[in-house]
């Protein structure tokens, strides 16, 4: 596994980028609970939000490799703004260009890849969240429209953003067959953003409700076939537990390096407390969860770049699984190094802590990811 000249140019850029211009913000927009539009203006600069889009649809070549090494760079230095990244770049743009038709690439990828459009992807609800084939918000054909009538939360992007895939009940008799997806846009009448969660963490991606009332959406706006909705969220599953993998391991990466800066420099009883057994053994097992995630995480990025996600069901929900429980524990770890500074937010292992948590809920629980490890080893019994 060696990256090639391109990849560790981006690596350089996106770590100087994340460094000079996340890490001097993170703190401030995550106390604000504010969206850093302008952060996401420089990203677009950069070219970032147009990753893995086409050339000519306005993007730059880039494969899931490329998303990790953006996603993991990002999170080290700022969790909030890698979680709405990966919803705008990997959840909504990937997907339209892996399902979409031509005409749809060229409407919608162009603005999602220069960021003059920040894209989502609406697929839980309250009452269906890890049962997701449990939906009820419902999409009723009226002749070229289809009118949409339901409620999305937990939504990353949802009170800032201009484009979602929406996924929607198209036939109400079929469970895992009878599911659409839509592109629904800002503006679309009975479309609205509803409340802005409160959130523990990730407090500078802004989350929220999505509502439907009688939302009329154009038949061009499907993506795939009708009632074929469930393959397109299943084609998309396997990048994102692994983007959030690389993005856990950035964060875990942060709560190392952070320790280790901060045990070389506070003395207690004379000396400093890296010289204390403890602490030593404590640092050296978060290096080597750090290190386990890392040899996961790209030898898998590498793989699926050449083969596709597809077969990879197993190997990407062992990573989320593995990484996202890596960065909870080394955040928590980080905690008790800092002793009564890691619970104040003059230092950010606070932060981190936070943001690690909903790193083992999001993209699947770690106990949805167990159950599909399982699921996958009985196949090859």
């Amino acid at each position: 596994m060696e990256f090639e000249e391109q990849q560790v140019l981006l690596r350089n850029t996106v770590s100087r980028f994340a460094k000079e211009q996340l890490a001097p913000l993170a703190s401030e927009i995550d106390q604000q609970e504010r969206f850093p539009r302008e952060t996401f203006e420089k990203m677009a600069e950069l070219g970032l939000l147009g990753l893995g889009i086409p050339e000519e649809y306005g993007g730059f070549r880039g494969k899931i490799v490329e998303a990790c090494i953006v996603g993991e760079k990002l999170a080290r230095y700022c969790a909030s703004t890698a979680a709405s990244w990966g919803a705008h770049v990997d959840l909504c743009a990937a997907n339209i260009c892996r399902n979409g038709t031509e005409e749809q690439k060229k409407r919608f990828l162009p603005d999602l890849a220069t960021g003059k459009k920040l894209g989502g992807m609406a697929m839980t609800e309250p009452d269906a969240g890890s049962d997701v084939l449990a939906m009820k918000t419902r999409a009723v054909q009226d002749g070229d429209f289809y009118v949409l009538n339901g409620r999305k939360t937990f939504i990353t992007n949802g009170p800032v953003g201009d484009l979602f895939l929406v996924y929607a009940r198209t036939d109400p008799k079929a469970r895992g067959k009878g599911i659409t997806a839509f592109v629904v846009e800002k503006g679309f009448d009975g479309f609205t953003s509803g409340k802005k969660l409160e959130k523990l963490g990730w407090r500078g991606s802004p989350t929220g409700d999505l509502i439907f009332e009688d939302c009329r959406v154009p038949r061009e706006n499907i993506i795939g076939e009708v009632n074929g909705g469930v393959k397109i969220l299943m084609s998309g599953l396997n990048s994102e537990r692994l983007l959030l993998a690389a993005e856990s391991l950035g964060l875990g990466r942060a709560c190392l390096e952070d320790s280790v800066q901060y045990a070389r420099e506070r003395v207690q009883f004379g000396k400093r407390i890296a010289d204390f057994q403890m602490v030593m053994e404590k640092l050296a097992r978060m290096a080597t969860k750090v290190e386990a995630v890392k040899a996961m995480v790209w030898s898998q990025a590498f793989k699926m770049s050449e083969n596709g996600p597809a077969a990879m069901t197993m190997e990407t929900a062992a990573a989320k699984l593995l990484a996202s429980e890596m960065a909870l524990q080394n955040a928590l770890d980080a905690t008790q190094i800092f002793g009564g500074y890691g619970y104040i937010r003059e230092f950010p292992v606070e932060r981190y802590l936070r943001d690690a948590r909903i790193m083992t809920i999001g993209g699947g629980t770690s106990e949805i990811m167990c159950q599909v490890i399982f699921r996958e080893l009985e196949k090859g019994l």
